[in-house]
């Protein structure tokens, strides 16, 4: 099928599921609109802010819909007028079936791990904080349970033990983009062979961060706790009450070292430059925190400006 003549509606939000639309429309294929969220109120003034994608969107002169019920009648009617072929999905939320089932080419997703392992929210905070070394990215078609639908392409990463959310989300939503052109040129073409995703391979989900997940237990493992601080970091971040106060972790190093005469979540430190928590096996050298109220700093600057015993 020529690039002008498939009709593709494009769904996302935030700043991952930019660089798949703009790489499609640099590719030469024909979005006729795109689907994003409400423009949210953001700072002192609650002055409404559009979502990445739109603000991408409206830069490439793309019609923008912001539905707040996708079911409503007049959003499938606005939807049905577009004559869609196919519909791409990138960081989007859950779509009901009236949806994902109109374009006769169907409706895929692009999903920031190897599916079936690590199906939900948070794909990549979940692969780090498991100490995995390996994610990638996933094309699929939608069907009715959340990440289960047929897989059409793959593509690995590899985990690096210096990577933290925000160096990883980089390159998966880079990837991610290719992965998503590449798709829909197989798509196109008629060159593209769904296989369904093998249950049985099922290892590890990736439910939506709470605050929660957050907090550290210094009763587990040092490396457990690093990879804790790196699969939240730089958020939502892990976190641990210093001195009464709360304390968010951005960067740590982990040591197979005891530090003796401490008991897990007890730390000493020289006052100036070092800062030593430790933990259920070893203990963890502090680099870049944020107390309560105050900015994210590196363990020397913070030492210098606040005193702790």
């Amino acid at each position: 099928m020529n690039k002008k003549d498939l009709r593709i509606i494009y769904m996302g939000t935030p700043e991952f599921a930019v660089p798949s639309l703009q790489k499609l429309v640099a590719a030469g294929w024909n979005i006729v609109a795109v689907i994003t969220a409400s423009d949210k109120p953001k700072g002192r003034g609650q002055k409404l802010i559009p979502s990445p994608v739109k603000e991408a969107a409206l830069e490439l002169n793309i019609p923008v819909l912001q539905p707040t019920n996708l079911k409503s009648p007049e959003f499938l009617a606005e939807l049905a007028s577009y004559q869609a072929d196919l519909q791409i999905v990138v960081a989007f939320r859950m779509l009901p079936e009236v949806v994902w089932s109109l374009p006769p080419l169907g409706t895929f997703n692009l999903h920031a791990s190897l599916l079936p392992n690590y199906r939900g929210a948070a794909p990549i905070n979940w692969a780090i904080i498991n100490g995995e070394k390996e994610t990638g990215v996933t094309t699929f078609f939608l069907r009715h349970e959340i990440d289960t639908g047929s897989i059409i392409f793959q593509e690995k990463e590899p985990i690096h033990t210096g990577d933290n959310v925000g160096s990883l989300y980089t390159r998966l939503m880079l990837k991610g983009a290719d992965l998503v052109v590449r798709t829909v040129e197989a798509i196109a073409s008629g060159n593209v062979s769904p296989q369904p995703q093998d249950e049985n391979k099922v290892k590890n989900h990736a439910p939506k961060i709470f605050k929660e997940n957050c907090e550290i237990d210094w009763k587990k493992p040092a490396i457990e706790i690093h990879n804790l601080i790196r699969g939240l970091s730089p958020y939502p971040a892990a976190w641990t009450v210093l001195q009464g106060k709360h304390c968010k972790i951005f960067k740590a190093l982990a040591s197979d070292k005891n530090i003796p005469k401490l008991n897990p979540g007890q730390f000493k430190t020289d006052g100036k430059s070092e800062l030593l928590f430790q933990t259920g096996k070893g203990h963890l050298k502090i680099l870049e925190l944020q107390l309560e109220g105050k900015k994210r700093l590196t363990t020397d600057e913070f030492l210098r400006g606040f005193k702790i015993e």
